[in-house]
C-alpha cells in the first residue's frame, strides 16, 4: 500500500500536486510502512534499514518547500507512532553532482521530485545538513569520496551502533 502511494507521489505526470498534499501522502505511505514492515521486523529483533524515513519529509517538504517544520514533526511522530531511527546516514554531495549521478544511472527513473528547480534541491541539502548538525544520531559522509572510503565510514558507524566487530 505504501509503495502504491509512493508511486503516485513520484509520478512525473502529477505536476499539479500541492506541497501540503505531497507531505500528507508521504506520511500516509510511511505510516503503512511502519505498521506493515518496520514494527513487525523490530518485534522479531531484526535490524531495519530504510533508504528514507521521517527526516526526509523535513528535508524535502519542510526545507525544500519552505513549509513550517514543527507541524511536519508532529505529523512524522503520528505517522511513525513515535518510532525514531537509532542512526541516520546522510551521503552528502554537491547538488549538481548528485543530480548528474541520478541522471546517469542506468536503472534510475527521473521522478517528479528530482525534476524540481536547483534551488529546491539546494534547500533540501541545507536542511539535511542542518538536521545532522543538531543531532548526534547522524553520520554525514562525503559522497564524493571513493566508494571504498564511503563503505568503511558507514560500516564503522553501523558496527559501533550494533556493538559488533567488522
Amino acid at each position: 500500500i505504501g509503495e502504491a502511494v509512493r508511486a503516485v507521489l513520484l509520478d512525473a505526470a502529477h505536476t499539479e500536486m500541492s506541497d501540503r498534499a505531497e507531505a500528507l501522502l508521504f506520511h500516509a505511505a510511511r505510516a503503512q510502512l511502519v505498521d506493515q514492515v518496520i514494527r513487525p521486523a523490530l518485534v522479531m529483533d531484526a535490524v531495519v534499514l530504510c533508504d528514507r524515513y521521517g527526516d526526509s519529509t523535513l528535508a524535502y517538504q519542510g526545507y525544500g518547500h519552505g513549509r513550517p517544520i514543527d507541524p511536519l514533526r508532529r505529523l512524522i511522530a503520528y505517522a511513525t507512532d513515535g518510532l525514531l531511527p537509532d542512526l541516520t546516514i546522510y551521503l552528502d554531495l554537491d547538488v549538481r553532482q548528485g543530480l548528474a549521478r541520478k541522471r546517469a544511472g542506468a536503472a534510475a527513473e527521473w521522478n517528479r521530485i528530482e525534476d524540481k528547480a536547483l534551488a529546491y534541491h539546494e534547500a533540501v541539502r541545507a536542511g539535511y545538513l542542518a538536521m545532522a548538525a543538531a543531532d548526534p544520531r547522524w553520520l554525514v559522509v562525503d559522497a564524493a569520496q571513493p566508494p571504498a572510503a564511503i563503505h568503511n565510514q558507514i560500516m564503522a558507524r553501523v558496527a559501533a551502533a550494533l556493538r559488533i566487530t567488522v
